[in-house]
Formats: C-alpha cells, sequence, structure tokens
C-alpha cells in the first residue's frame, strides 16, 4: 500500500503501475495460472505415454497432441508451431510408408523409435510451452500457495532458468566459431571440439551459478515471500481444469473397461 501511495503522489499514470505490478495477464502468461498449466503439462505427458491408441482413447490423443500447438499459435510462435507440426506429422506418417522397405530388425527397432517420439513430443511440447510463459516469481508463488516443500521448488525453479540459459550460452559459443570460421557441419569433429566441449564445461558453472543466484533471492527463507505479480482462477482455467478432469475419466474409463 505505502508504494502504491508513493506512486499515485508521484503521478504516475496506470499504465505505469500496470507495468510495475503486472495486474494484467498478458499474451505471454497466456491468461493461465501457472498451476492450471503444471496440470495441462502433466495431464498431457501422462495421458500421452500411459495410453494407448485404442477404443475411445483413439480421438482423445489426437486432441492432446492439438494442445500444444493451439498453445504456440496463441502466442505466435510460428517457428516452433511449424517445427512441431512437421515433426509429428513425420513420426505419425513415415513408418507407415517406411515398413515395407526395410527389414524386420530395422522396422522393429525404427518404429519403436518413432512410435516413442510420437508420444513425448507432446509432453516435451508442454513443458517447453510451460518454461515460455511461467515467470520464477509466478510458479514460486503458485508453489507457495499449494504449501509445496521448498526442496522440490527451489531445484525445479533453478531447472526453469537453466534451459533458457544454456541456450544463451549455446548461441554464443556458436557465434564466437562462426566469427573465427571454425566448428562448422562439413567437419564434425571440431564442431564437437569447439562447440560442444565448451558448452558442457560451461554447464557445471551455469548450474552453480543459478543456485547462488536462487539462494541469494532468498527461495530457501523460512518466511513466506511477497510477490507482486498476481495469480488466481480464472473462467479460462475453470475450462482447461474441466478438459483435464474429463480426459483424465476417459483414460480411467478406457483402461478399466476397455472402452
Amino acid at each position: 500500500l505505502f508504494s502504491k501511495n508513493i506512486l499515485s503522489e508521484a503521478g504516475y499514470s496506470n499504465e505505469m503501475k500496470s507495468i510495475l505490478y503486472d495486474t494484467k495477464p498478458t499474451i505471454r502468461q497466456m491468461y493461465l495460472d501457472p498451476r492450471t498449466k503444471i496440470l495441462l503439462c502433466v495431464t498431457v505427458s501422462f495421458v500421452m505415454i500411459a495410453s494407448d491408441n485404442t477404443g475411445v482413447m483413439r480421438y482423445v490423443l489426437p486432441c492432446m497432441a492439438l494442445i500444444p500447438l493451439a498453445a504456440f499459435i496463441i502466442l505466435k510462435k510460428y517457428a516452433i508451431v511449424a517445427y512441431y507440426a512437421v515433426l509429428y506429422m513425420i513420426s505419425i506418417i513415415l513408418p507407415d510408408y517406411a515398413m515395407e522397405h526395410f527389414p524386420a530388425i530395422v522396422n522393429i527397432l525404427f518404429t519403436g523409435i518413432i512410435a516413442i517420439f510420437t508420444k513425448i513430443l507432446p509432453g516435451m511440447s508442454m513443458f517447453s510451452f510451460l518454461i515460455l510463459t511461467t515467470t520464477i516469481s509466478e510458479f514460486v508463488a503458485a508453489m507457495d500457495s499449494l504449501h509445496i516443500p521448498k526442496s522440490f521448488t527451489i531445484p525445479v525453479s533453478v531447472m526453469f532458468r537453466f534451459f533458457p540459459t544454456i541456450k544463451e550460452e549455446y548461441s554464443a559459443i556458436r557465434d564466437a566459431m562462426r566469427l573465427r570460421n571454425v566448428g562448422s557441419w562439413r567437419n564434425p569433429m571440431e564442431m564437437l571440439e569447439y562447440r560442444m566441449v565448451p558448452l558442457l564445461t560451461g554447464l557445471l558453472s551455469i548450474g552453480n551459478e543459478l543456485s547462488a543466484s536462487a539462494l541469494t533471492r532468498g527461495l530457501d527463507a523460512p518466511n513466506r515471500r511477497t510477490n507482486v505479480c498476481p495469480i488466481g482462477f480464472h473462467w479460462q482455467d475453470a475450462i482447461a481444469m474441466l478438459f483435464c478432469t474429463i480426459v483424465i475419466t476417459l483414460y480411467a474409463l478406457s483402461s478399466a473397461f476397455g472402452w
């Protein structure tokens, strides 16, 4: 309240207040509570991996595979949409056309890998969507509201920043090697030496630095943290939770009664 009074006395506009306090959901957050996004991620991953393409699940599984596609379209991540659509279509169509042209042992290995990839690709995409649309503050606030122990919250919050940092580190190494004209795809051994070795070496320091940063911000403090990022359930969260409930119910009925 004191900080808001200072803002009003200083003559800040409502737009500045909304930027500072993030009072309105943005398209980056996709208008969903972090707990709802975690539930969607877990539901898609579990149902895609645990269920078979039989009975009513043959209609449910394509719907589950479309959830990451729709999420990235709403976020306007069209490059990710194209990659996801192409990889998923290839993993579905390619085995049917390739089985008759390869020996039996190759088909067993090839078809098995493609089948596993078809099941894990939507879950991996949902995890990517969760990282892209959820800040660490939102995630920690959501976990605190669920009374999740800090022994789980702190490692996962560090992991949220770990993957984007790896991407930034690899981009920097790639640009440095391109500037020196070494480590191209034409010479795989040079690429392994000049790109992958520095990246793997940097992963150790990245993990230690992110852990130290999390502890410096007081994530392990015994007191309850305060935050200015609003989280809460709205009508879109109710629709997403109803969808997850229906999917899990259909999976349970399919597993129990063979629907």
